[in-house]
Order: C-alpha cells, then structure tokens, then sequence
C-alpha cells in the first residue's frame, strides 16, 4: 500500500500542490482526474520519488520511503507523459538498455523483453528504430519500459497525450489488463474524464494544487445527486409549455433544445409532473430520457470550470 500524507510542492510562494492525502491500495486502480496545470505532474514526480516534497511523507506498507528508497523504486514504474525512450535505438535495444538498468541479463532478460514486445503487440517492429515509430507505438514501448522489472505499482501520467483514438483504446484496454489480469496497483492521471471512468476502481479529482473531492466514481456522482436532469422530446414546442415547467416548483431550470427541452430538477421522480404540464398545453410528449451525471459534471458544479478549460 501506497499512502501519502499532506504533501506539499512549493516554488516559492507558489503551491503546486498543497497538503494533497492519498492513498493506493495492492491491486485496485486510481484515478487521478484534473484540468492542465492542476499539479497533477508534480504530485506524480513526488509520488514516484523523482522529487522531494516541500512538507509531507509518503509512506510504502507503513513505512517512509525515504528509509528504503531502493526498495521502493524497485517496485514502481512510472510512464511520463513525455516519451523516455531513445529515437535511434530500436524497440528491443531499449527494452534492453532499461532492462539492464534495473540488473536484468542474460535469459530473464530476453525472455522479458520478448513478453513485454508480444504484449504490446510490437513484435513485427522490434528491430525498428524508435523515430520510426507512430504516436501510438511509442507510447506502448514506454509502457513496456515501465514493466520491464515487473514492478507492483504502476504510475502513469496522461500516457495517451498525442495520440489518435484507435490507439488511445488500444493502450486502454492494456492498461485495463494489467490491472484485472496481472493485478498491478495503478494510479493512472489524466483530464480526460472518461479515460479516469472506464479505468479506475476510485478517483481523486485535483484543482489548483488541492484535493477537491475522492471516492468511488458513484460516491463522485452522488456530489450531484440533488439534482437531475431530464430530456423531453416532444412533437411541438410552445412557449406556454416552457412557462408551465419553469413554474414546478422542483425546477431549477428549462432550455429548450432541437427536439423538446431539458429540464434540471431537484427531484428524482419527476416524470408526473412533466406529463402533466404537457397534457395540460396539449402536446405529446414522445420520449422522456434522465441523464446521469457524470465526472465532467461533478467537476464543473465543484469549480465553474470545465476540465478542458
């Protein structure tokens, strides 16, 4: 287990990251989800040990990892969101390089090395240089480097940044794998919010250097669960009917849109009443859909902000 304690990043009077609690445990994923600049880079850099925090502890099965950084730095691997690999070396002259650096050799080295390329589905562009490569496959040779110790901790920063959406998926679905099948702990950060929804266990969403909310992705949701939103497709539009729904007094708001109208409510159930309103103006209503929230949502109601901006 993973745990950090108030963990601060100062550059100055400036806070990077500002009395940020966390923790990871054996075999689950984290998301750590938060616009550009939100500090998540450099809570990655502490967490990984790449950097000293200004104030806090981190702490590795309860103990500092500072009385046992070798230890600790074993058992992690970190893919940067910047590519770390050599451009003229090929796929497996750098899965070597890496490998070596962390003491493997001879057979256990090959054989890693081989598995991590038939993994990653680089087999037929092993002997290749690295500059020759597409977006997508150097982001999943710096996936394999981070594996090559087989490490139980797997800490990846906005690793699919530059990439087309076939290979984004790709490299989704083997991070996924690492996790369910091989259980690696994984903390994974990103801003895209449905990458954090379709690969994490738990999420930690970060703003201007703070924590501002934690837990499972329906505990999140629930920061919105006084409200809902509903979607009224209806046959005709009349502005009675919007002044009839604008007047319940569980509506928050009413926009109309190309097929009807969106209506923010207060209450869970509100379908009743929005029939009602129609029938009373006459018009059909042909469908009623309730969206549920969702991390983009969460975000935006907590800072005004969405996690794009």
């Amino acid at each position: 287990m993973i745990e950090a304690e108030q963990l601060t990043k100062s550059y100055g009077p400036v806070h990077a990251v500002n009395g940020i609690g966390l923790y990871l445990k054996k075999g689950e994923s984290v998301g750590l989800l938060g616009p550009n600049g939100a500090g998540k880079s450099t809570l990655i850099e502490m967490l990984s040990s790449l950097s000293k925090p200004s104030k806090g502890k981190i702490f590795l099965n309860g103990k500092s990892i500072h009385s046992q950084l070798t230890s600790f730095r074993e058992k992690i691997g970190v893919v940067p969101q910047d590519i770390a690999l050599y451009n003229e070396l090929t796929a497996r002259e750098n899965l070597q390089f890496f490998g070596k650096a962390y003491k493997l050799k001879g057979d256990a080295l090959t054989e890693r090395v081989n598995e991590l390329l038939t993994l990653m589905e680089l087999d037929e562009r092993k002997n290749h240089q690295v500059k020759t490569f597409s977006g997508g496959m150097k982001r999943r040779l710096n996936l394999a480097v981070a594996l090559i110790h087989q490490p139980e901790f797997l800490i990846l920063d906005e690793p699919t940044v530059g990439i087309d959406p076939h290979s984004r998926r790709h490299l989704l679905d083997l991070i996924r794998k690492l996790q369910q099948e091989e259980g690696k702990t994984i903390l994974y950060t990103s801003h895209y919010m449905e990458e954090v929804e379709f690969l994490c266990d738990r999420i930690y969403i970060m703003d201007r250097g703070s924590i501002i909310a934690s837990g499972t992705k329906n505990e999140i949701k629930q920061i919105l669960s006084i409200e809902r939103t509903y979607e009224l497709t209806v046959h005709i539009q009349k502005n009675s009917l919007k002044e009839q729904l604008e007047a319940l007094d569980a509506v928050k708001s009413v926009v109309e849109i190309e097929s009807g109208y969106r209506v923010v409510s207060y209450e869970k159930e509100l379908f009743k009443e929005l029939l009602q309103a129609a029938q009373g103006e006459n018009v059909e209503v042909r469908a009623i859909k309730v969206e549920e929230a969702t991390l983009e949502d969460v975000f935006l109601h907590l800072t005004g902000r969405t996690l794009r901006d």
